[in-house]
């Protein structure tokens, strides 16, 4: 009865704990994309991202948007904010994701295909958390380098 009450508890304050932790990162919620403000070189775009807990202490990020040829996109992602990569499933450029903190409000991705970087990107939510800008670098099938800068709005 003790051991089985006291297992309880624990269960209960690590939830609790869990919740906490990903209540106080700057990053979760649905963010969507100020278009007016953007400056999108790469011709795709992110129209919604959604950041959630998912299980086993992982992210489940969702995105959805358009690519070059005006098509909707759909992706998900789900991983840890740990610098290690993650398959992603859906329409998106890459297969791999990475993403590392740097800092309570800034986030580093890495996104591969095939072993290969094909871009990298920098998110940074404002101090108040009611908007990010995403800057994303990387070059196209023809060498030529292009950035994005996009910014979220926080819903």
């Amino acid at each position: 009865m003790i051991k089985t009450r006291t297992t309880l508890i624990t269960a209960a304050l690590w939830i609790t704990a869990a919740a906490v932790s990903f209540a106080a990162n700057a990053h979760m919620g649905t963010w969507k994309l100020d278009e007016a403000k953007s400056k999108l070189q790469s011709g795709s775009k992110n129209l919604t991202v959604t950041y959630a807990a998912a299980r086993n202490d992982m992210v489940k990020l969702t995105a959805d948007g358009m690519n070059k040829e005006g098509k909707a996109t759909h992706w998900t992602w789900v991983g840890k904010f740990d610098g290690k990569s993650y398959k992603v499933k859906g329409d998106y450029p890459a297969d791999m994701v990475a993403i590392q903190m740097v800092d309570d409000h800034t986030n580093k991705i890495t996104s591969s295909k095939d072993g290969k970087i094909m871009f990298t990107s920098t998110v940074t939510v404002a101090k108040d958390g009611k908007s990010r800008m995403v800057v994303t670098n990387g070059t196209d099938a023809k060498g030529k380098k292009w950035t994005d800068k996009a910014y979220y709005a926080k819903q």
